[in-house]
């Protein structure tokens, strides 16, 4: 049976590719930055791309019933890197307005992204407002779980992220519809190996000079000695380069798009360079067809990139969704 999604924060379409992958339809999608929607829209012609602020959707049953909400709402409010303020962040407060439109359209199911510290932020306690919006006021039940992508979807990248999987009608769990109920038959992926490694996701041949650190740079001596290795990735940490030794793709973020050392550096056969945008997007799981618009800035790139999720593993949870959804609605 294909269900049919609507994306909040869809950002360039990170989780609306894994869903589609899983056989879904996206009927709608909601992004409030230009130069992401311009991305997303270059990759999904034709798709329902809202490009507002979501407190601007007034009336979410406008944009079209669906059968599951997708909400990778914004991470920075609860990460390190955006100094954890939690719901005194007004990018925190998002949640909340992803549960309105839960409430307001009622779908069968909801999937929520974000980063691993939201269930241990202000010691816990955001996450238990969290927890009683989605069981009281919404009625829904939820499981919940952190996975990586290096173990869960064969992505040679260092990428924590919570996921919480709801399901409608079901917080009270009734004895009598529990063989049926999707949150006590849904399965949290398990491990899978990786076989995949960083050659896998870097682009042949010589990159555009941008890229590069000219000889006349001031680092350039210190990148000299440091980057001996063409197999692993080296990071800026203040004022020492690290190796990244367990030859992974250290966490993209978006800080990439500010410039300086946010992005991770690797030596080739032309020098001492930068993860390109494209090969950033790859470390996320995206197709190869994936392409940036040509007007989109490269720090716009970089931070797209880094804002996204990987596919792979969001393929999975969709796939897992699609299986318990089709236990409960799929035959009579």
């Amino acid at each position: 049976m294909s269900y049919t999604v609507g994306s909040l924060f869809a950002g360039i379409g990170g989780i609306c590719y894994g869903f589609k992958q899983a056989g879904c339809e996206i009927l709608w999608a909601n992004e409030i930055d230009k130069a992401a929607s311009k991305t997303y829209s270059y990759n999904f012609p034709g798709h329902n791309l809202v490009s507002d602020d979501i407190h601007n959707l007034i009336k979410p049953k406008d944009l079209g019933q669906v059968d599951i909400i997708t909400s990778g709402f914004p991470c920075q409010a609860f990460s390190n890197a955006g100094l954890k303020k939690g719901f005194h962040d007004p990018r925190g407060n998002l949640f909340l307005e992803t549960a309105r439109f839960i409430k307001a359209t009622r779908p069968k199911a909801f999937l929520l992204e974000n980063v691993p510290t939201l269930k241990s932020h202000d010691e816990g306690r955001t996450f238990e407002v969290i927890k009683d919006v989605i069981t009281n006021q919404l009625g829904y039940s939820f499981k919940y779980f952190v996975l990586n992508s290096k173990d869960y979807g064969n992505i040679p990248q260092t990428r924590l992220r919570i996921y919480i999987v709801g399901f409608r009608g079901e917080s009270n769990w009734e004895e009598k519809y529990k063989s049926k109920t999707c949150t006590k038959n849904f399965n949290e992926p398990i491990k899978i190996p990786l076989t995949k490694k960083i050659q896998d996701f870097l682009i042949n041949g010589k990159k555009d000079d941008k890229y590069y650190y000219q000889t006349d740079h001031p680092y350039y001596p210190k990148l000299k000695e440091k980057m001996t290795s063409y197999n692993t990735f080296y990071h800026w940490r203040r004022v020492y380069l690290r190796e990244i030794k367990s030859n992974l793709c250290p966490t993209l973020t978006a800080n990439m798009g500010t410039g300086g050392h946010n992005v991770p550096l690797i030596k080739d056969q032309d020098g001492f360079r930068k993860l390109t945008p494209e090969e950033c997007v790859r470390f996320q799981g995206f197709p190869d067809d994936f392409k940036f618009p040509e007007e989109v800035l490269n720090g716009q790139r970089y931070k797209q990139a880094g804002n996204s999720v990987v596919v792979p593993v969001i393929k999975r949870i969709a796939d897992e969704m699609v299986r318990v959804l089709d236990l409960k609605y799929g035959q009579p």
